[in-house]
């Protein structure tokens, strides 16, 4: 069921890349178009979303929180686990059941294509079905039938109870404002182990009964609303471009380039790792493709030349951070879909960021590892000849960047010209047809995992705008003397908290939305708080709790998390000086 979920959505994506690439060609080079073109990719986007709902139930995708299951007792676990799959049943009904009512309700049809509006929460619904019955499955399989069984029984008792009844003896209505409530509902969620997106979607559900104006059929349809945005398919199409990029053989060449130019210093292998993570992140634009990129490639030939194995995974989930930060930078799309900025200002602002992160990391590599034995030295000639090969994945990035900033093509189009080219380099490096097929299905997951999680934060997102949440804050601020060093000082604690729990998407969609007013409010230039922003929440993919880079690592190299937390203190300390730095021109602008 999983594989062929994620091959249909793989065949989406395809579509939607074809559908978006011709429709340039056509404006660029015939002066025409296609009508209907963009309203067409965003019902594909959300089609794919769908598709990939129920495969966020497990591995990476889910972006689960799983330290209270590993530090719970053996006898404990069962339970904590049972708790979690009821999570995931009052999602998937509450989107099942909104969703039905949703397309119910709807009467209207798609002026341009024809389709009645009905199909799109009557997707997201048969979604929400699928990943009911594939947790099922997927518990049988694992001879946890009952488990299974009980967890469906508890969610729909809680998803079908009139909690009213209950509330009235235990809270009083008003206490706390709903968007509140969501969250720590969606909190507990997540210290149960549940999916992220799920927990969002279980608090919006059950905030209802605390005075939400959101019923069910509104929460779908502020979801598929949420994912309305054809700056969205950027992320898709960016996935793809760091998959094709990694198979064509474009990736190695990056390595070998950073090599060249600085293996034959003090800790050179690291440092190579450094500047490879400088040179990936302008294709991947995702700190998690990079993490998989550098424990599948540098791993190994760091424990080779003598780097402990928490050393090296440390310094693999480390120089990730940079794939955010870096344009194009999946982040940046996610900052700018939540808050209307500039994407190309965005874009330009996070080059010199992550420049500067760079450098930071740079000393902290020399001070940790500078006993480390060099590489051998290249020559001209050797670096002439990496550079030249290097050269094709190179001119994507500035192509992309420049495409954006000079406004020559929008975000997405220059997104799917980058998939489109680097689908072209796996053809030229003869690569056949199942792999490729492999990256359409790996980038067709991660962009649906992506999208439910944007879904799943807009009825939150607006629960919180409704209790007008930005406003206190502004207020907060304001009682502080509304000084820019006070805004800064308290938004990055806020940051910083949130980075221990909370996945950076998430982050942003929720939080961008609140802190942003209070800055502008104090002064602060929008954009420079925009990069300040997104690199603190960058930072909490090095902190436990979640640290979502250094479990990825962790996974992938079975290393210990806690040994990896321990060893990447440094370069947090390096990350932190270089968000000081910003937040001090932050404060010159």
């Amino acid at each position: 069921m999983e594989a062929a979920l994620s091959t249909v959505a793989a065949a989406v994506l395809a579509i939607l890349l074809a559908l978006v690439l011709a429709s340039v060609v056509l404006r660029y080079l015939f002066s025409t178009g296609m009508v209907g073109a963009e309203e067409a990719a965003l019902w594909l986007f959300l089609l794919m979303v769908a598709l990939g709902l129920p495969l966020t139930l497990s591995g990476a995708l889910a972006m689960r929180l799983d330290v209270a299951l590993g530090a719970a007792p053996l006898t404990l676990r069962p339970v904590l686990q049972l708790a979690a799959d009821a999570v995931t049943v009052v999602a998937a009904l509450a989107f099942f059941s909104g969703g039905a009512a949703a397309a119910g309700m709807m009467g209207s049809t798609s002026v341009v294509l024809g389709l009645p509006d009905w199909l799109r929460p009557a997707a997201l619904s048969t979604g929400a079905g699928l990943l009911l019955v594939l947790l099922v499955l997927r518990r049988a399989a694992e001879g946890k039938g009952t488990s299974a069984l009980l967890s469906c029984l508890l969610g729909l008792a809680v998803h079908l109870l009139p909690a009213e009844i209950i509330l009235e003896s235990l809270w009083s209505p008003g206490l706390w404002p709903p968007g509140l409530i969501a969250l720590l509902i969606a909190g507990l969620g997540l210290l149960l182990g549940a999916p992220l997106a799920h927990c969002l979607l279980a608090g919006a559900a059950l905030a209802v009964p605390f005075g939400s104006s959101l019923p069910e059929p509104a929460i779908v349809a502020t979801a598929a609303s949420g994912l309305s945005r054809f700056l969205l398919l950027a992320i898709p199409f960016f996935l793809l471009t760091g998959a094709l990029l990694t198979l064509s053989g474009a990736a190695e060449r990056l390595v070998r380039l950073a090599a060249s130019l600085v293996g034959h210093r003090p800790a050179g292998l690291a440092q190579t790792t450094l500047l490879t993570s400088v040179l990936f992140s302008g294709a991947s634009g995702s700190s998690v493709a990079n993490a998989a990129f550098g424990a599948s490639t540098f791993f190994p030939q760091l424990l080779r030349h003598g780097y402990r194995r928490a050393d090296a995974g440390a310094l693999i989930a480390a120089t990730s951070v940079l794939d955010n930060v870096i344009p194009p930078s999946i982040a940046f799309l996610l900052l700018a879909a939540a808050t209307d900025l500039s994407v190309g200002a965005l874009l330009v602002g996070g080059a010199y960021a992550g420049l500067l992160m760079a450098l930071c990391l740079g000393f902290a590599i020399h001070f940790v590892h500078r006993a480390t034995p060099p590489m051998p030295t290249a020559g001209w000639r050797q670096r002439r000849q990496a550079l030249v090969a290097a050269l094709p994945a190179l001119g994507l990035v500035v192509v992309v960047v420049t495409g954006i900033r000079i406004g020559i093509v929008t975000t997405t189009e220059a997104a799917a010209l980058a998939a489109g080219y680097a689908l072209l380099l796996a053809f030229a490096g003869r690569r056949d047809l199942g792999t490729i097929a492999a990256a359409f299905r790996q980038a067709a997951g991660e962009a649906a995992a992506i999208g439910l999680l944007i879904g799943a934060a807009a009825p939150i997102a607006f629960l919180l705008a409704v209790d007008d949440v930005a406003g206190t804050v502004t207020a907060l601020v304001t009682g502080f003397g509304n000084q820019p060093l006070a805004v800064l000082l308290l938004c990055n604690l806020v940051l910083l908290g949130a980075g221990l729990v909370l996945d950076i998407g998430a982050a942003l969609l929720l939080l961008a939305p609140i802190l942003l007013p209070a800055a502008v409010a104090a002064g602060i230039d929008p954009v420079a708080f925009g990069v300040i922003l997104v690199v603190n929440l960058m930072i909490g993919g090095l902190t436990p709790p979640v640290g979502m880079l250094v479990l990825v690592v962790s996974g992938l190299t079975g290393v210990n998390a806690a040994h990896l937390f321990r060893a990447v203190l440094p370069y947090l300390a390096a990350l932190l000086v270089a968000l000081l730095v910003l937040c001090l021109v932050a404060l010159t602008l």
